[in-house]
């Protein structure tokens, strides 16, 4: 089994670090930028995030499927990391560039730059999170690395949540539109350089052959008429999410039970019946370890992402100190650097399991325990917040290596190895989730009747900001630890998939 140098393990966390400059970093900022800032009302900004995800849904799958059949002498994965660099780093600036529009110009405007993000970010993490499960066979040396990984990612995300607030404050000299912009130019610059040396020092060693009977027209073709698999339950779930009336939930009810009946219908059928990505959906639907971490990514998500997103409301208003959110995002970047690079050695004592189902427990409990918190009593916050944050930052580490697994078991069960579709599965609903966290507390915050142009309604919206902080996201860190209760592969059990692999490879070379 393959062991990564040291050196390689720093030049793929990189990656991801230059990645959470923007997802982990300038994202946490967009909710308030869009209400405080830019202008939008709570609930249009709400509805954009949700609409937005919708558009991941196909992006990620397709993007999938093109990273597992390009074939270049750089590998599969790693050429669209140097590739789409630039463009995201181009909308990470525009996405925060304040044009002079109308109130439609800009809320179209936001649907432009954002959707162009998401878009460049997709081309450029789908394939990122993929090179993982190729550049080594050890699940062990995967949890290592995916340890690394998220190192990366924290500091990414500490380098622009720390600091952003007082980089909008000096470089804008109050100016928060001209601070917001400029800011961007900085860290535009930094994600290329780190984006750059991620692709020079990562290597691909794995390509087991991948069934592909059809060219990549033909499959994106075959892709556009199983789309509403993708996007009707989507739909639908965004539908009932926003508007939680009657005739969404009826929607959302038929759609469901549809989609299952079509799924009964897809697996009864015969391999030779079915069309090559009908195949690789069959794959994944019966694959029980990759659709628990499905759930498993979207629950992870929608804790971390509802907690994050309301900090700079929370900071603002109920601490009373906007800049301290920024020294509250560092305190919890640390912490989670400490939390990624405590994994591996944790996942081996108790098992990764294991591991999973008391981090999501124990970092529940601290987030749930931050609804006592005094008002203004900023030290509170931060002592149960970090030991929330150790176990938080647990999960996303675990679950990057664990997808690795499941690309494993496809292999073992079904002689299919579809890497680059497992984890654009298991990026979409991270995206998802996120964007589902972020319009949450949105919805939350319009619910309470907060608007961020109208001072007279914050006090009312307070009790909303404790509950998006404490209790709303502890219910989601407890259902994935139900979840997680059920997951099948058990780490003897990957370490027996492993060896066979090895010895099928050996005996049938690509």
């Amino acid at each position: 089994m393959t062991k990564l140098p040291f050196y390689e393990k720093v030049g793929y966390a990189f990656g991801d670090a230059a990645a959470n400059l923007v997802w982990r970093g300038a994202l946490a900022y967009l909710a308030v930028f869009y209400t405080d800032t830019f202008g939008l009302t709570a609930a249009a900004a709400a509805m954009l995030f949700l609409v937005v995800r919708l558009s991941d849904g196909i992006t990620d799958i397709i993007m999938g499927m093109i990273a597992d059949r390009t074939d270049t002498k750089w590998g599969k994965f790693r050429p669209w990391i140097i590739w789409s660099t630039p463009f995201l780093g181009l909308f990470m600036v525009l996405i925060f560039t304040t044009p002079d529009l109308s109130e439609g110009g800009k809320l179209a405007y936001a649907y432009f730059t954002y959707i162009g993000l998401t878009l460049a970010y997709t081309v450029n993490n789908v394939p990122y999170s993929a090179l993982m499960g190729v550049m080594t066979d050890d699940d062990q040396e995967r949890t290592s690395l995916s340890g690394f990984r998220f190192a990366g990612a924290f500091i990414g995300g500490l380098i622009v949540m720390g600091f952003t607030p007082k980089l909008v404050a000096m470089l804008g000299a109050g100016d928060d539109v001209m601070g917001y912009q400029y800011t961007m130019y900085v860290f535009a610059a930094a994600l290329m350089v780190l984006m750059f040396i991620s692709f020079a020092t990562t290597k691909e060693r794995i390509s087991p052959p991948v069934a592909a009977d059809t060219d990549l027209k033909s499959e994106i073709s075959d892709l556009v008429k199983n789309l509403p698999f993708i996007i009707l339950p989507l739909l639908a779930m965004t539908l009932f999410f926003y508007y939680r009336e009657l005739y969404s939930g009826l929607f959302f009810a038929v759609v469901m039970t549809g989609m299952w009946l079509a799924i009964k219908k897809l697996l009864n059928n015969t391999p030779e019946d079915l069309t090559g990505t009908q195949r690789d959906m069959v794959d994944l639907l019966t694959n029980k370890p990759w659709l628990i971490l499905l759930g498993m990514g979207f629950l992870t998500m929608m804790f971390n992402g509802i907690k994050y997103g309301v900090i700079a409301y929370y900071f603002k208003y109920f601490i009373g100190d906007e800049l301290m959110a920024g020294q509250y995002f560092v305190g919890l970047l640390v912490v989670s650097i400490i939390g990624a690079l405590c994994t591996s050695p944790l996942s081996k004592l108790l098992g990764r399991k294991n591991l999973f189902i008391l981090s999501l427990i124990l970092s529940g409990l601290f987030t749930g325990a931050l609804f006592w918190a005094p008002q203004g009593d900023a030290t509170y916050v931060f002592i149960v917040g970090c030991s929330a944050e150790f176990f938080a930052a647990i999960m996303p580490t675990l679950f990057f290596s664990m997808l690795g697994d499941s690309a494993d078991y496809s292999e073992w069960k079904n002689g299919r190895r579809a890497t680059g579709l497992i984890y654009s599965a298991g990026t979409f609903v991270q995206k998802t989730g996120g964007g589902f966290a972020g319009a949450l507390v949105l919805i939350v915050l319009a619910g309470y009747g907060y608007d961020g142009m109208d001072k007279a309604t914050i006090e009312n919206a307070l009790p909303g900001m404790k509950l998006l902080m404490s209790w709303i996201p502890a219910a989601f860190s407890f259902a994935a630890a139900a979840l997680m209760m059920f997951y099948p592969l058990t780490d003897a059990k990957q370490q027996q998939m492993g060896a066979e692999l090895i010895q099928r490879r050996l005996d049938n070379p690509s």
